[in-house]
C-alpha cells in the first residue's frame, strides 16, 4: 500500500511512523507513506496556499488551485483508488470502512487547515471524506495519521499474529471481551479461573458472553 499525504505541515506528521508497528511497516516494504507539502505546488511568490472567503466571514480557506496541482503530479505518476479528504463532515471512520480501505493499493490524503479548503476541491478532486469524530482539530493530520493507523495495521504481515486483528473491537460487531495476563493474582486480584482451565471451548464461549455483555453495557447503540 502506497499512502501519498498532502500537508502545510509534514512535520506534525513524521513522528508517528517512525516507532512502533507504522515504523516495521514502513521498514518491510508493506507501506509506504510519502508526505507532500502543498505550499511547493503554489504559484505565489510567497508560496500563498489560502485566501479569504468569498462573502466574508472569519478565517481563510485553502485554494483549489495548490490542490489541484499537486494531485495532478501525483496521478500523472500512478493511479489512486481513493483520494480522501480528512473533514469533520466527513464520513465518520468505523472498523468497517478501514477493513475496506487497507484493500487499496494507491491512497492519497488531504489534510485540511484554517476553514478547510475551496468546495471545488471536495466536489471535482476528493473521491471520499472521512471524519474521525465529531469535534473539529487546528488541521487534518493528526487526522491522517489515525487513519493511517487503522488501515496499515490491518495489512497482512504488519502485526506479527495475522489473527489479531480479526479480535478486535468492531470486527464483528461487538466490543472485545475484558483481557488479562500473568500474574493470574496480583495483589488479590484475580484472573478468571475459566482463562486459566485450559478448557478452549469454554473460554471461547466465555468470551463471546463477555463481548455481548460488554457491547450491551457500554455500546448499546452497537446492537441495534
Amino acid at each position: 500500500m502506497r499512502i501519498d499525504i498532502l500537508t502545510l505541515f509534514p512535520e506534525l506528521l513524521k513522528s508517528p511512523f517512525e516507532a512502533s508497528i507504522l515504523k516495521r511497516a514502513l521498514q518491510s516494504g508493506k507501506a509506504s507513506v510519502h508526505f507532500h507539502n502543498v505550499r511547493d505546488y503554489s504559484t505565489h511568490k510567497q508560496k500563498q496556499v489560502d485566501d479569504y472567503p468569498f462573502g466574508g466571514g472569519a478565517g481563510m480557506v485553502m485554494m483549489v488551485e495548490p490542490i489541484d496541482r499537486c494531485i495532478k503530479v501525483l496521478k500523472k505518476e500512478r493511479d489512486y483508488d481513493a483520494i480522501i479528504y480528512l473533514t469533520p463532515d466527513g464520513e465518520t471512520l468505523t472498523q468497517q470502512n478501514a477493513n475496506h480501505f487497507s484493500t487499496l493499493n494507491n491512497i492519497i490524503l488531504l489534510c485540511g487547515h484554517y476553514k478547510g479548503v475551496d468546495q471545488r476541491v471536495r466536489d471535482h478532486l476528493i473521491t471520499h471524506e472521512i471524519s474521525i469524530g465529531d469535534f473539529v482539530l487546528s488541521g487534518g493530520e493528526l487526522a491522517a495519521a489515525v487513519f493511517c493507523d487503522s488501515l496499515i495495521r490491518l495489512i497482512p504481515g504488519v502485526l506479527g499474529d495475522e489473527s489479531s486483528a480479526l479480535t478486535d473491537s468492531f470486527q464483528d460487531g461487538l466490543l472485545a471481551p475484558p483481557i488479562y495476563t500473568r500474574p493470574a493474582n496480583y495483589n488479590g486480584w484475580h484472573v478468571p479461573d475459566i482463562l486459566t482451565s485450559g478448557n478452549t471451548p469454554k473460554v471461547e464461549a466465555w468470551r463471546e458472553e463477555k463481548a455481548l455483555e460488554r457491547t450491551k453495557k457500554l455500546r448499546p447503540d452497537l446492537l441495534r
